[in-house]
């Protein structure tokens, strides 16, 4: 009869003590979210947060405008150069301005930087393509009157300008 009563206070101790470890973690969970609420309205409403997001945008929109290739056409020399060598210099020059901009990923949402990320791709895969169908001794011009045609003949292929307006509505978002 003893050691019935001993197993009953057993189990009662260990109800109470579960009962106790999972009050402490809802505590612990409701207390984190807590924190972690407080901690984005500070970062979200501080000025100087905010000052930093807007000029995120507003680089990422001058990204998405140098890049564009209508933009890059007018922008990167091509006196003298093959087709291979202009598509390189493209290409180059797409590189060099996201890398330039990779650092203001940090200050927009992912759909935001997917969407200039994919706009650089999508850049690139077009004047590999077009390239890629131009005959061995084509010059710097002729690829450049490809990539011409193509915009002109398919207005809506280019990200372009649904990602101005992503970054355009991103931005007022948080004005």
């Amino acid at each position: 009869m003893n050691e019935i009563i001993t197993m009953s206070t057993f189990e009662t101790i260990v109800v109470i003590l579960l009962g106790v470890i999972f009050l402490a973690l809802i505590w612990m969970i409701t207390d984190f979210n807590a924190l972690k609420k407080d901690i984005k309205e500070k970062t979200i409403n501080n000025p100087e947060t905010l000052k930093l997001r807007l000029q995120a945008y507003e680089r990422l929109a001058l990204l998405a405008e140098r890049i564009s290739l209508q933009n890059l056409l007018t922008r990167v020399s091509n006196a003298g150069l093959s087709s291979r060598q202009m598509q390189l210099s493209l290409i180059d020059a797409i590189r060099q301005e996201y890398e330039y901009n990779l650092s203001q990923q940090v200050y927009v949402s992912p759909e935001v930087w997917r969407a200039v990320n994919n706009l650089k791709e999508q850049n690139i895969y077009v004047v590999n393509q077009l390239a890629s169908n131009m005959p061995y001794q084509a010059s710097a011009m002729d690829l450049n009157k490809q990539i011409i045609d193509f915009l002109i003949n398919n207005p809506k292929a280019s990200l372009h300008t649904i990602v101005l307006e992503a970054l355009n509505f991103e931005a007022k978002k948080i004005m």
